[in-house]
C-alpha cells in the first residue's frame, strides 16, 4: 500500500513542478524584446564597375537528364544513345557472345560474385563481406 501512496505523491510533485516550470518560462518570454526586422541588416548588392552578373539558365531536372542521354547533342535521343551505357554491363554477363543473356550465364556470374565475396567460405555473407559487392562509384570528369 505504501508503494501506491509514494507513487501517487511523486506523480503529484511532478505535475506541480511542471506547472511552475511552464508558468516561469511563459513569464520569461514576456521579458524578451521582439526581434528586429532582418531587412535592416542586409545591405543591398551593388554591381562592381560596369560588370553585370551573367544570367544563369535554369534547366529542369528532366532537361538535364535529357541532355545526359543525348550523346551527340542533336536534340534527339536515338535507341543507340539510350542503350549504349547498358551495353558494357550486358556484354560482361553475356559470356558466350551470342547477344542473348540466358539464365545460366546470369547465374554463373552471380554465383562467382557471391563466392568471391564470401571470404570465410561460410555460405553466407556478413555485412563486411556484403559491402565488398557494392558497385564502384562512378568517377565524373571535371567540366573545367
Amino acid at each position: 500500500m505504501g508503494r501506491y501512496l509514494a507513487s501517487a505523491g511523486a506523480l503529484l510533485l511532478l505535475i506541480v513542478a511542471g506547472i511552475y516550470a511552464w508558468r516561469s518560462s511563459a513569464q520569461a518570454d514576456a521579458l524578451v524584446p521582439p526581434a528586429p526586422e532582418p531587412a535592416a541588416f542586409v545591405a543591398p548588392l551593388q554591381p562592381v564597375g560596369n560588370a553585370t552578373p551573367p544570367e544563369a539558365s535554369e534547366k529542369s531536372r528532366e532537361e538535364k537528364r535529357f541532355a545526359r542521354a543525348d550523346k551527340d547533342k542533336d536534340g534527339r535521343i536515338t535507341a543507340a544513345e539510350l542503350l549504349e551505357p547498358r551495353r558494357k554491363a550486358y556484354a560482361k554477363l553475356d559470356t558466350n557472345g551470342d547477344g542473348r543473356l540466358s539464365f545460366d550465364e546470369w547465374a554463373v556470374k552471380t554465383s562467382e560474385k557471391f563466392a568471391s565475396a564470401d571470404a570465410d567460405r561460410s555460405g553466407w555473407l556478413t555485412p563486411a563481406e556484403y559491402e565488398t559487392t557494392k558497385p564502384k562509384p562512378v568517377k565524373r570528369k571535371c567540366a573545367c
